[in-house]
Formats: structure tokens, sequence, C-alpha cells
């Protein structure tokens, strides 16, 4: 018994004097629990619409008041134009536009009814058709309001447009996502082990005496694999539009090139990951456990980010695919041009470039 308690004793020293074994076995449950409470949720809360009020009378602003003050919608922009909304979807920074029609309160009370478009971006169509239900349940709820305290028979009619997917079409929302995550995986998961193989091979030591610099080395090492991903991105591209019907509304040049630059970034961070790690084993893990969660729940593949406590928003902004698929969506879907992703490109671009620096520095010149 003595022995077998001594052996016991021992494991436990092992576990922990490794760190990073510690970190998955207590660390990994806790943000398990916290993702998957908080991020996932098919509540749609604080989405970001425009409105275009022409009357300015009881009627429209009291409407608004209402849609702002609710959880469901934050107003952010009141346009002077119904033509400001195309620009303004395809900036991606509303989800929603409340149109009201000239003279709303007059033609409510004289004519018994009045019209209020609403323009909802239905790249999400899940997001899309639970917001229209909420804009509709407010108007119908001040309009049961009206009812009650006048007599008479009023009528306010939501008209309701979907934009870019009319057809509601999930393939709309969830191929920009699904082709995010399969490059951030495939591309991560390939470059993870790189490094780690030449160390466990011994070939390393070839490497090392050779006249060639780290930073060379290490993206030899991604180039195979970069031509490898765009092989990957043509096939999804091909089976997205010819086998899902998902259009590619705007430009192609374009939507290859921002693609181009995301497989750059994933290819990054897998060596990264090989540099940090010893064994292919630990950095399949390692590259699987980092990327499969933050892809999956933080990126805005399947749950809205804008849902979710500040603190998950704020961690969705160091995600690559997150970008990349706010910019998939822009170019593929709703036709914009480069000019409405420009901030992602440049997010990627510095990710990039951080994350090649952060692997020439952790790169070891010696063996250890």
């Amino acid at each position: 018994m003595k022995q077998f308690t001594t052996f016991v004793k021992k494991e436990f020293y092992h576990i922990f004097r490794d760190k990073r074994t510690m970190m998955i076995l207590l660390g990994i449950p806790v943000i398990q629990i916290i993702l998957f409470g908080f991020a996932i949720t098919t509540e749609v809360k604080n989405s970001r619409i425009a409105v275009y009020d022409p009357s300015k009378d009881e009627a429209t602003r009291t409407i608004i008041e209402r849609l702002d003050n609710s959880r469901y919608f934050d107003v952010a922009v009141y346009m002077d134009h119904p033509s400001e909304t195309d620009n303004i979807f395809k900036d991606g920074s509303i989800s929603m536009a409340v149109i009201f029609s000239e003279g709303f309160m007059e033609n409510l009370m004289h004519t018994g009814h009045a019209q209020v478009l609403l323009l909802t971006d239905a790249t999400e169509a899940n997001t899309a058709t639970a917001i229209t239900n909420y804009a509709t349940a407010i108007i119908g709820d001040y309009q049961q309001e009206l009812l009650l305290l006048q007599k008479i028979p009023f009528r306010i009619i939501p008209e309701i447009k979907l934009l870019y997917n009319p057809q509601m079409k999930g393939a709309y929302n969830f191929v920009p996502g699904v082709l995010g995550m399969i490059l951030m995986l495939i591309c991560a998961l390939m470059t993870s082990i790189a490094i780690v193989r030449e160390k466990e091979t011994g070939t390393m030591e070839v490497l090392l005496v050779s006249p060639m610099k780290p930073i060379f080395i290490i993206l030899a090492k991604a180039v195979p694999y970069f031509l490898i991903s765009c092989i990957n991105l043509t096939t999804v591209l091909v089976l997205s539009v010819f086998v899902l019907d998902v259009p590619v509304a705007g430009s192609l040049w374009w939507l290859i090139l921002v693609s181009l630059l995301f497989i750059f970034v994933s290819l990054s961070l897998g060596l990264l990951i090989s540099t940090v790690t010893n064994t292919q084993l630990a950095a399949m893990l390692v590259a699987g456990m980092m990327f499969i969660l933050p892809v999956v729940l933080l990126s805005g593949m399947m749950f809205p980010v804008e849902n979710m406590p500040d603190v998950l928003q704020w961690l969705s902004n160091i995600v690559p695919a997150k970008w990349y698929i706010i910019m998939m969506k822009s170019l593929m879907i709703k036709g914009a041009g480069i000019s409405s992703v420009l901030r992602e490109v440049i997010i990627l671009t510095i990710m990039a470039v951080f994350i090649i620096a952060l692997s020439l520095k952790n790169f070891k010149n010696r063996l250890e």
C-alpha cells in the first residue's frame, strides 16, 4: 500500500510540474461552461437599427422610443433619406431599418391606418425573423393601446422586406461561417505540427545549422500549406456556388484576396503553436482546443456576437474568423465593395504581422 501511495504521489508531482496540463485539466472546464452558458442563446438582443422618420409626430416618436427602450433594439442611426439604407446595410452597422410613411399620425387619425416599412438584413435568416417579430409585436402593442384609448379601429401595417436573402435560405448564413471555420481549422492544424515534426524526427539540427534565417525557415514551412489551402478555398467556393446556390454578389477578385489574407493568418497561428510545443500530439490538441470553441461560439458563425456579454464581445475581437465572416457576408452575399471591409482587412493584416513576429521570437535557434 505504501508503494502504491508513493506512485500516486509521483503522478501528482508530474501533473503539477506541467503547467500546460494543469491549465487543460482545470481551465478548460471553466472556459467551456462560461462560453456555453453565455454565448449560446437563441434570443436576439441589442440589434442596431436605423430609423427614417419624416413625420416626427407623436405616434412615430412613441414607437421609436419603445423600440429603443426594449432590450431587443438600439437605435443607432437616424437617416435623412431612405436611400441611405443600402450603404448602411453594406457597412454591416445595422440589422434593420424602420422607415415610417409621410404624415404617419395624420394618416392614422384620418384614414385609420398608416404604414411602416421594416427592412431587414436577411443574410442571417434566423436573426432576421426574430427581430422582425419583435418589432412587429412592439408596434402591435402600441396599436392595441390606441384602440383602447380612442375606440377607433386604427391599423398600423408593418411591411416587411428581406434584403439579400428574400428566400430565407440558411446556406446564406452558414456558408461564410463554415468557410471561415474550415480554413482556420485546417490551416492551423496542418501548420501546428510543421516545426514540431522536425523536432521529433531529429532533423531540426539540419535546419539550425543552415545559413537560412529563422524568419525564412518559418515562412518556408507555411508555403506548401498555403498552396494546399488555396485548393481548399477553390473547392469550397465552387461547391457553395454550384451546389448550395449561394451567389457571389460582389467582386470575386476581392473575395479571393481577403480569403488569402485569412489563410495566411490561420497558417501563422499554426506556426506559432508549433514553436511553443514539443510534440505533434500536443500541438494538435492545443490547436483544436484553441480554435474549435472560439470559432464556433465567438465568431458570429452560429450565434450573434451582439447578444453576448461585453467580456465575450471583447474576446471575440481576437478571433480572426469573426472578421473574415463579416467580410465574406459583405462581399459574397451583400455585394459590397472592398471599401466596406477595409477595417476588417487592416485588423487581419495587423494580426498576421503580430503572429509572425511572435512566432519568430519564440523560435529557438538552439536545441535544448
